[in-house]
């Protein structure tokens, strides 16, 4: 959860072959915040009907904009690649398709989407979430019953792991992968849904995920547009990142490759951190979708760290209860790192000018890495191992994904693309070279400037 600064301009978007006018009072009103920008000045035909499939208001939205539009002939003013000179532009894919063949993929990529949707793999299964809830709320009563036994090391464990799946439903709920209307998805009574298994049992925003979220999968691994790779000043993903490093942490940037995995355990606290900035923020945001539903979430995470204090609270000691939070919330961000870093750090970003950007199913593919699927690593990492199917249909349901990948993977033959699957170590080392590859570079500028 990276959150960035909101770009209001005014913009164009094509969707369909016609041009849409986004205007500060289209995009204040618009549900996935600021998803919409990605695409500014963009053909956004594919992400719309991936991102909005079956969302009837979308599509009356889509029309009234339509017909609003002031013109059909926009002048677009191509923006420019900023690049760092004089040293090797690493870790940047090239998309050499032909216009042509681009639009071939396109069209028979359309042509899955609508497959999937006739077969009934975009719906999920109300039994299904009700018993991924239970299995959490297992792990959190064998924690707390541990607690009381005195096993308070393995309870701070299971504290983590519970704090981990959770971390999963709360995706799901905010991909509106269970019920297709926001307001069922996010409604804090609904003992199934986001605000429920985020806010109050996970500690994470529900509405902080979703704006960061969308805007990474409507713009995967595009610099300058995905926020998921904005980690400075600690790590460079791209070497266009070292132009914002001053002397002290261009002195740090070159060792990045060495620390990057002992962090990962802080991901959960830093994402804690942000949760609570970002609500404290939704009665003044710049979406109305977030400052409506900003009591829901202010009073869930409130009641969060009530339930976290109390449980420390019946701790013994003051040494305990630091060492059973530490374990707890490192735990929690471990489980959670070793994933979600997996699936994209490990391949080549792209800027937002290439040409990659007009495809979506491409984007998704150049820039995701399935790990092996299997009955543990299935249930540990939520689905997560199936990136490439999730990406292309986000809104598709966890317990569906497995079903479609041979669908994807005979897609990606068909047209010549690749679909990058591997163990986890075999990505992990893919990984760390993407940032060796970046801490070279800025070896190289602190050897000039020290």
């Amino acid at each position: 959860m990276v959150l960035r600064k909101i770009d209001d301009s005014p913009f164009y978007l094509k969707i369909d072959g016609k041009w849409v006018y986004v205007d500060e009072h289209v995009l204040r009103n618009h549900p996935g915040g600021s998803a919409i920008t990605t695409y500014r000045n963009k053909d956004a035909t594919t992400v719309f009907h991936t991102f909005h499939a079956q969302s009837k208001q979308a599509y009356k939205w889509l029309q009234e904009l339509k017909s609003q539009c002031p013109t059909q002939d926009p002048k677009i003013v191509e923006e420019k690649e900023e690049m760092l000179p004089g040293y090797e532009d690493v870790n940047m894919g090239s998309f050499d398709i032909s216009e042509e063949r681009s639009a071939v993929i396109s069209k028979n990529f359309e042509q899955l989407r609508l497959r999937v949707r006739r077969e009934g793999f975009m719906d999920g299964s109300v039994l299904f979430y009700i018993r991924k809830v239970l299995e959490s709320l297992a792990i959190i009563a064998l924690a707390v019953h541990l607690q009381m036994k005195g096993w308070y090391v393995p309870s701070a464990l299971l504290m983590g792991l519970a704090w981990q799946q959770l971390g999963w439903l709360v995706h799901e709920f905010a991909h509106n992968q269970l019920f297709r209307d926001h307001w069922h998805n996010d409604l804090a009574s609904n003992p199934a849904c986001s605000y429920f298994v985020g806010n109050f049992l996970q500690g994470f925003s529900s509405g902080g995920w979703k704006e960061q979220h969308n805007i990474h999968h409507a713009a995967t691994n595009v610099v300058g547009r995905d926020g998921d790779l904005d980690l400075m000043p600690l790590w460079a993903t791209v070497v266009q990142d070292l132009k914002m490093a001053d002397n002290w942490w261009l002195s740090i940037l070159p060792y990045q490759h060495i620390y990057w995995s002992l962090m990962l355990p802080l991901l959960r606290i830093s994402w804690l951190m942000q949760s609570i900035v970002f609500v404290h923020g939704m009665p003044q945001h710049y979406y109305k979708y977030y400052r409506e539903r900003a009591t829901y979430e202010q009073v869930t995470l409130g009641l969060h760290w009530v339930l976290v204090l109390a449980q420390l609270y019946f701790l013994p000691t003051m040494q305990i209860r630091l060492m059973f939070f530490a374990i707890s919330q490192l735990t929690g961000g471990f489980l959670l790192a070793h994933v979600v870093t997996y699936n994209h750090y490990s391949v080549e970003k792209f800027p937002y000018t290439s040409r990659i950007m007009s495809n979506y199913a491409c984007l998704q593919v150049y820039t995701t890495r399935n790990m092996r699927p299997g009955l543990l690593i299935d249930w540990l990492w939520g689905g997560l191992n199936y990136q490439i199917e999730h990406h292309l249909f986000p809104t598709m349901p966890r317990h569906n994904l497995s079903k479609v990948m041979p669908m994807v993977k005979q897609f990606c033959a068909d047209n010549g693309l690749p679909y990058m699957v591997d163990d986890y170590l075999t990505g992990w080392k893919e990984e760390i070279q993407q940032f060796a590859n970046v801490a070279r570079i800025a070896s190289k500028m602190k050897s000039k400037i020290f």
